[in-house]
This record gives structure tokens, C-alpha cells and sequence, in this order.
């Protein structure tokens, strides 16, 4: 599906949902497709892209997507890793797969995808990443309860005979390697290890990133 983006300046976000992005020399609200807090991506003068959206009587008539960071461009739009990891599943990115299916439960858990390789249903739940520095990235950027219920969730799917596998898609390329952000999240951090423990692969990828589009590329280093 084509998009229609336009490039901005980042101005101020008030909060979680909206931000203020000066584009075409007029400071307009825009939708941000990432609720994480991207402090160290949306700075003042950042410049930003911005999607236009396809219902011209929306509230916010734009999304914002992608933003340059130093020489480095980082998709924002929290729904392109589910997206990406879809097109590089289905195009052999863990091999030969069948019956791949979306938002499947498991007990009290709903994982990003099911699918079967070598007659074993497997399940693997995405995580976008944007925080990064000096080209390591790190996950999560805000604790997250979630996340951390997914990390056990998957754990016991492991026990129960099932195969298991969290995807961390970095929505950047040229990064170095991606470690359990201990720092901000440590129970997330400790999930992770004791998720890697019980069998769950562990994966992360980097993508080919431009203002309207997103691709998985190459794996990453994970550093427990």
C-alpha cells in the first residue's frame, strides 16, 4: 500500500499520543504512532516524517512516523514491526514455515504469531526497538508488565512441547548488538534470561529504514 509522507520539524509533544511538528512552515498536531516515551528521539528541531492520513475528516490529519537522529533514521510507527516481521516470516526469515496466523492465545497469553515448522507449532511474540546509543540498542525504553507476562507466557509454551521465540525488530540498521535494558526495566531484563533458560530463542533484527517504509535486513547480536 503506497503512503504519502511528508518531512516536519519536531516542535514539543504534550503527551503520549500527539505531537506538535512544524511542517510546511505551519505548527500542526499530529498522531504519534508510539506511545513509548522516545525522549532521546524527539528533541526540538528533530526532523520528523509524517504520514497523511487516508480519512481527510480525521481529527489529526497526520502520523508521525520516522525521525532522524544524528545521520541515523529510526522508524517510530509501533505497528511496522508486526508488519515487517510478517513479510520476512512468510518470505523464509526462520525458514520454511506453514499455517502462519496472527494475534493467536495461548492460555491467558496472546502472541504476535503462530506457525508451524517441522510439524511443531511455534509461537513468537514482536518487540519494536528505537532506544539506541552509539549503535547499541536496548529494550525496553519504560517498564512493562507485558512484556514481561509474554517472556513467561512463552516460557510455559516451551515446558508444554511448543516452540517459542521473541523477535526483537531494531527499527534502524548499522546497530551493533541489543541487550535487556536492566537499567529502566530489571524484571524485564531477568524474564528474558530465565525465558533464553528454558528455551525460548531468543532473536533480534535489524531493518532498512526510509521515510515510508520499513524491511527487515540482517540478524543482531543479542547480549544477555
Amino acid at each position: 500500500m503506497t503512503i504519502s509522507v511528508v518531512e516536519g520539524r519536531f516542535l514539543h509533544r504534550p503527551n503520549r499520543f500527539i505531537a506538535h511538528v512544524e511542517i510546511g512552515g505551519e505548527e500542526v498536531v499530529c498522531h504519534v504512532k508510539n506511545t513509548g516515551r522516545c525522549k532521546e528521539l524527539l528533541a526540538p528541531g528533530a526532523r520528523v516524517y509524517c504520514e497523511i492520513a487516508a480519512n481527510p475528516n480525521r481529527k489529526t490529519r497526520y502520523d508521525l512516523i520516522a525521525v532522524w537522529k544524528g545521520d541515523r533514521l529510526i522508524n517510530m510507527d509501533s505497528q511496522a514491526p508486526n508488519k515487517a516481521a510478517d513479510e520476512w516470516l512468510r518470505g523464509g526469515g526462520l525458514g520454511t514455515i506453514t499455517d502462519l496466523r496472527s494475534e493467536v492465545f495461548h492460555k491467558d497469553s496472546r502472541f504476535d504469531f503462530s506457525f508451524t515448522i517441522d510439524g511443531r507449532q511455534c509461537f513468537l511474540e514482536v518487540k519494536g526497538v528505537t532506544l539506541e546509543k552509539d549503535g547499541i540498542c536496548a529494550f525496553p525504553d519504560a517498564p512493562t508488565l507485558r512484556g514481561v507476562k509474554h517472556l513467561r507466557g512463552l516460557a510455559e509454551a516451551v515446558k508444554e512441547g511448543y516452540g517459542a521465540y521473541v523477535l526483537f525488530v531494531i527499527q534502524m540498521t548499522d546497530v551493533a548488538y541489543l541487550h535487556p535494558n536492566d537499567a529502566t526495566d530489571p524484571d524485564f531484563g531477568k524474564a528474558l534470561r530465565d525465558a533464553a533458560a528454558a528455551g525460548v530463542s531468543i532473536l533480534a533484527v535489524d531493518c532498512d529504514v526510509t521515510e515510508d517504509s520499513m524491511t527487515i535486513k540482517d540478524f543482531v547480536e543479542v547480549m544477555l
